[in-house]
C-alpha cells in the first residue's frame, strides 16, 4: 500500500457554495441559450399574442355590461362581443400554450448539455479533487443544478417576464383611458410590493442556503454508511449510524422549518401590500361610477384587471424566490465547474504511440503535501518488454509510482520517461490508453460480470469477454452462475469474493490490451493454487509487454527481470532475486520471513 495524501490543496466541492454572483450565473448560462435564439424570440412573441388577448378580454366584458345595462325594455344580444371575448380567452389559452411548446426543447436539451459538461469535467479532475470530494453532496449538487436550470428558465420566461409585461400593458390602459390616479395606485402598489419582496428574500435566502448544505450533509452520510453496510454490521454499529444521520436530519429540520416560518412572513406582507392597492383601486372606480364619470361597464373593466393583476403579483414573490433558489442551486453547479483541473494536457501534446515502449522515472520527487515528501528522487528503467518489480513495506512509495505513470497526479521534479517522452508531453488519454492495470483494491460497477469485464474495452465481443475471462481462470466460475455473465455484482462488487474480484480485474485489464501493464498486489487476495495458476497467467501476458509489478509476497516476482526494494520514498536496494539474495540485505530478510511464514502456514 502506498502513502496516502494526509492534506491537499484543492477543498472540499462542498466549501465552494456562493463562489459566483447571481449575474456570473446568468452569464454562465448565456452560451447555452445562445443556439436557441430563435425559438426564444418565438416564446417570447408568444407571450406578448398571449398577454394582449388577456388585455382584450376586460375590454370585451366592460363593453358587454355596458351595452346590456340600458333602460330599454328589449335588448339586443351583444354576439360580436361575446364572441371576441371568447376568442380573446381562447386566444390567451392558446399562445401560452405554444409557447411553451417552442420552449420546452429548449429547456430539456439545454439541462442536459450543461448537466453533461458537469459530469464530464468531474471526470477530468484530478485524483486529489475525488480523494476530497463527498460522493453523496456531490451528487445532490449535480441533481438539484441540473433542474434549477429548467426551473430557472421557466420560472423567468413563463411567469416573471409575463408579469411585468401584464403590469405595464394595464397600466398603460388604465393612463390611457381613466383619471392617472389608477395608475399611481397601480405603480406603488408594484414598487413597494417587489421592494419588499426583495428583501425579505434576500434575507430568506441564508436559511434556504443552510437548508441545502444540511440536505447534502444528510445525503452523505446515508451515501457513505450504505456503501460500507459491511464494515457497519462488522461492528454492530447499526444504531450509531442511525444516531449520526439523525444529527443531520435534525440540522436539516431546523433549517426547513426557518425557512417555513419565514415564507410566512413574506407571503403576510405581500398580501397586505396587494389587499391595500386593490382596496384603493376600487374605491377610486367607485367613486367615479357615483360621481357619473364611470360607467359601471369601466368599473367591471377595473376590477377585471384589479383580478388580472392580483393573482401574478401573489405569484411574484413566490416567482422570485424560486428564482434565488434556483439560482443558489446554480451556483453549486458551477462551483463544481469552477474546481481547478490540476492536470492538463499541454496545447502541443503528442499522441503515445501504441508500442511495448521504454518506461523511465528520473529523479522523481513528489508529495502529496508539500510537508511531507513522499518520494525521494527515484530513479529506475523498465526496458521496452522488460518486467520490474518493485517491493517493500506498506506506505514505502510503491503504489504512487502506479499513480505516477498513469499522471493521476504531477510530479514535483524530475521526469517520468515512455519512449524519451517526458508523460506531460502527451495526452492523458493515450497515455491512459496504454497502460492497463489490475489494482489491489478492485472496485467493480454495480451491474453484471460481463459488463465489468467488457469496461477494459467496451467496444469487446462476447467471444473476446470469455477468452479474456478464461485466461484469468475466471470462465468456469462465471459459467457456474446461474446467470452466467449476467449475474450482477452488486454494490462495489461486494456479491463476489475478493479473489472473483481480482480475477474480474485481470480479465478486464488482458481486455484492453495495453503495451504498459501495472499488476499492483494482483495476486493478493488469492489464495496459493489460484496465486500460482494466476502467476502463471500473468507471466505469460507480461511477455511483450513493459511491465511494473507491485508486490508484497515475494514469490510472485522473482522472474522479473529487476527488482526495487523500496522504504520510506527511497529505492535502497535493486537487482535480480538471486543478486539481491546474495547480498543478503532487506530483501534477503524479507524473503527469509515470508518463507518461515509459509512454512508455518
Amino acid at each position: 500500500m502506498s502513502s496516502l495524501p494526509s492534506h491537499t490543496g484543492e477543498r472540499p466541492v462542498e466549501r465552494a457554495h456562493g463562489a459566483r454572483s447571481g449575474w456570473s450565473v446568468v452569464a454562465g448560462l448565456l452560451p447555452y441559450l445562445k443556439p436557441y435564439k430563435t425559438r426564444i424570440g418565438l416564446a417570447l412573441g408568444c407571450i406578448l399574442l398571449a398577454k394582449l388577448c388577456n388585455l382584450l378580454m376586460p375590454q370585451a366584458l366592460k363593453q358587454i355590461v355596458d351595452d346590456l345595462n340600458v333602460p330599454h325594455t328589449l335588448l339586443a344580444l351583444p354576439l360580436g362581443l361575446l364572441l371576441a371575448y371568447g376568442l380573446a380567452r381562447v386566444g390567451n389559452t392558446l399562445f401560452s400554450e405554444l409557447r411553451q411548446v417552442v420552449f420546452a426543447r429548449v429547456m430539456a436539451r439545454a439541462s442536459r448539455q450543461i448537466t453533461r459538461q458537469v459530469f464530464e469535467h468531474l471526470h477530468r479532475l484530478s485524483l486529489r479533487f475525488h480523494l476530497t470530494r463527498r460522493t453523496g453532496g456531490v451528487a445532490r449538487d449535480v441533481e438539484r443544478g441540473g433542474k434549477a436550470f429548467s426551473d430557472l428558465m421557466d420560472w423567468t420566461l413563463y411567469s416573471i417576464i409575463p408579469v411585468l409585461l401584464e403590469v405595464l400593458l394595464v397600466t398603460a390602459v388604465l393612463v390611457y383611458s381613466y383619471d392617472w390616479w389608477f395608475a399611481a395606485i397601480t405603480l406603488a402598489t408594484l414598487l413597494v410590493y417587489g421592494a419588499w419582496t426583495i428583501l425579505v428574500t434576500e434575507w430568506r435566502t441564508r436559511y434556504y442556503r443552510a437548508t441545502i448544505e444540511a440536505d447534502n450533509r444528510a445525503n452523505e452520510r446515508v451515501v457513505d454508511s450504505l456503501l460500507n453496510y459491511e464494515t457497519v454490521k462488522y461492528f454492530n454499529n447499526e444504531a450509531h449510524e442511525v444516531g449520526r444521520y439523525n444529527e443531520n436530519l435534525l440540522r436539516l429540520e431546523n433549517a426547513q422549518v426557518k425557512a417555513i416560518n419565514t415564507l410566512a412572513v413574506l407571503n403576510l406582507g405581500q398580501s397586505l401590500i396587494v389587499a391595500v392597492g386593490v382596496t384603493a383601486m376600487m374605491a377610486l372606480a367607485s367613486q367615479g361610477v357615483v360621481e357619473g364619470s364611470m360607467t359601471v361597464g369601466d368599473l367591471v373593466l377595473v376590477n377585471a384587471y384589479l383580478l388580472q393583476l392580483s393573482a401574478p403579483l401573489f405569484m411574484l414573490g413566490m416567482m422570485y424566490r424560486e428564482v434565488k433558489q434556483a439560482l443558489t442551486n446554480m451556483e453549486n453547479l458551477f462551483s463544481l465547474l469552477d474546481q481547478r483541473q490540476e492536470v492538463r494536457d499541454a496545447p502541443d501534446a503528442k499522441i503515445l504511440p501504441a508500442q511495448p515502449p521504454r518506461v523511465r522515472f528520473e529523479a522523481v520527487h513528489f508529495s502529496y503535501d508539500e510537508r511531507r515528501e513522499i518520494l525521494h528522487g527515484i530513479d529506475f528503467e523498465i526496458p521496452a518488454g522488460g518486467t520490474l518489480a518493485v517491493v517493500g513495506h506498506s506506505g514505502s512509495g510503491k503504489s504512487t509510482l502506479a499513480r505516477l505513470l498513469y499522471r493521476f497526479y504531477d510530479i514535483d521534479s524530475g521526469r517520468i520517461l515512455i519512449d524519451d517522452l517526458d508523460i506531460r508531453e502527451v495526452t492523458q488519454h493515450s497515455l491512459r490508453q496504454a497502460i492497463g492495470i489490475v489494482p489491489q483494491d478492485t472496485v467493480l460497477f454495480n451491474d453484471t460480470i460481463f459488463y465489468n469485464i467488457r469496461y477494459g474495452r467496451p467496444d469487446a465481443s462476447a467471444e473476446e469477454v470469455e477468452a479474456a475471462a478464461r485466461a484469468a481462470q475466471i470462465h468456469a466460475f462465471i459459467a457456474s452462475l446461474p446467470d452466467g455473465y449476467d449475474t450482477p455484482v452488486g454494490e462495489r462488487g461486494l456479491k463476489l469474493s475478493g479473489g472473483e474480484k481480482q480475477r474480474v480485474a485481470i480479465a478486464r485489464a488482458l481486455l484492453k490490451n495495453p503495451s504498459i501493464l501495472i499488476f499492483d498486489e494482483a495476486t493478493s487476495a488469492l489464495d496459493s493454487n489460484s496465486e500460482r495458476a494466476i502467476q502463471s497467467e500473468l507471466d505469460k501476458i507480461s511477455v511483450g509487454r513493459t511491465t511494473l509489478v507491485i508486490a508484497h509476497r515475494l514469490s510472485t516476482v522473482m522472474n522479473a527481470d529487476q527488482i526495487l526494494v523500496m522504504d520510506a520514498g527511497d529505492v535502497v536496494e535493486r537487482g535480480t532475486h538471486e543478486a539481491l539474495l546474495v547480498q543478503d540485505g532487506r530483501y534477503a530478510q524479507m524473503w527469509r520471513l515470508q518463507q518461515r511464514d509459509g512454512q508455518a502456514g
